[in-house]
């Protein structure tokens, strides 16, 4: 077998399209089988490869070729009604007996596929990833709405919390009277989007002064100094949450309808801070400090603060009370009582 002949074999026999076209026509002088197979009119006397190759930019290809560079680009058609990817490779090739453009076609058709398929598996691991994010994010901060950031982050880290006592942490109970007789309780998306509006503004003057709100039952309201991390001025401050919450109230009242009368009680004593359930979780506080907090919202009056005699002890100097004498309390035998009225501050010195 002759060489010329051994190379025309191998040509017609390859699975690259391979074809011969005159640089300055573009007419086609030899195409490969395989060629022929994409693009049937390569075999026409009169073929063209600016026709074959539907798309193709001649003016940046002589341009590249000129400069000695290969002209790459990728086309799309179809073959016995697939679609099929091509890539083009265009060269130049000058001899001594000839000057012709040598066309290679690959098709690339599975690797496009196979691109195809690893992007849009990239694009679905991002996404998920991405609504993975968010859904961390969104249970995070449904977990620091009942729990206080430290709290939450040794149970992020270890998976459980220790039970802590807090020998004075300052408690704030408060609760509304006769919420349920309210006219606006008929109409529950309304009267949800009150407690809503006003529990937000509570929590923004316990934050305020760095309190925690620990939870809401139904129209009941608990906040907390002190926990988790104890301050000087835990006792100080809830008596100022206190303060501010009512005065908050009354302005509230006076320019609407709707009328929120609450009942506060304080108190400052031992409790005893954990995170409570297994598959629903809760941090919560109990203990004597908790009840007797409890017990004074129970005597307070309309739009009254109650505390007992160990509270003022603590922050006598910095309130302006009225007593309220010796109670009898369940659970914690003979008190006295004080309603708190205002601090000595000039902020807080008229509460009414």
């Amino acid at each position: 077998m002759d060489l010329d002949r051994f190379n025309r074999l191998l040509l017609e026999s390859a699975g690259v399209g391979f074809a011969l076209a005159d640089p300055e026509s573009l007419a086609i002088r030899f195409s490969n089988p395989r060629f022929a197979e994409w693009f049937p009119d390569s075999r026409e006397p009169v073929a063209r490869l600016d026709a074959l190759l539907e798309g193709l930019d001649v003016d940046r290809m002589r341009a590249r070729l000129d400069a000695d560079q290969g002209y790459r680009t990728e086309l799309q058609l179809k073959v016995n009604r697939r679609q099929i990817t091509l890539d083009i490779d265009i060269k130049r090739h000058s001899g001594d007996d000839a000057d012709l453009l040598v066309v290679e076609c690959q098709n690339i058709t599975k690797l496009k596929e196979l691109e195809y398929m690893v992007e849009s598996y990239s694009k679905m691991v991002e996404r998920q990833n991405r609504d993975l994010r968010k859904e961390k994010e969104r249970v995070e901060k449904l977990l620091l709405n009942i729990m206080p950031r430290t709290i939450y982050e040794e149970w992020k880290e270890f998976g459980v919390t220790a039970p802590q006592r807090f020998d004075s942490a300052a408690v704030l109970m408060l609760d509304f009277v006769s919420s349920t007789e309210m006219d606006i309780a008929s109409d529950p998306p309304a009267l949800v989007a009150e407690l809503n509006d006003i529990f937000t503004s509570f929590d923004r003057i316990v934050e305020q002064f760095g309190g925690e709100r620990l939870k809401t039952i139904g129209d009941a309201y608990m906040a907390v100094c002190g926990v988790p991390e104890p301050g000087a001025d835990d006792a100080r401050n809830i008596a100022r949450i206190a303060l501010r919450i009512v005065r908050y109230l009354e302005r509230r009242n006076a320019a609407q309808t709707t009328q929120w009368i609450c009942r506060v009680g304080i108190n400052a004593g031992p409790v005893v801070g954990s995170i409570i359930g297994v598959q629903k979780y809760v941090y919560d506080i109990f203990g004597p400090g908790v009840g007797l907090a409890a017990r004074m919202e129970a005597l307070s009056g309309p739009m009254e603060i109650t505390m007992p005699q160990d509270l003022y002890e603590r922050i006598r100097d910095d309130v302006i009370v009225s007593e309220r004498g010796a109670i009898e309390i369940k659970g914690f035998g003979s008190k006295q009582v004080y309603t708190l009225e205002g601090m000595t501050d000039l902020d807080d010195r008229h509460l009414h």
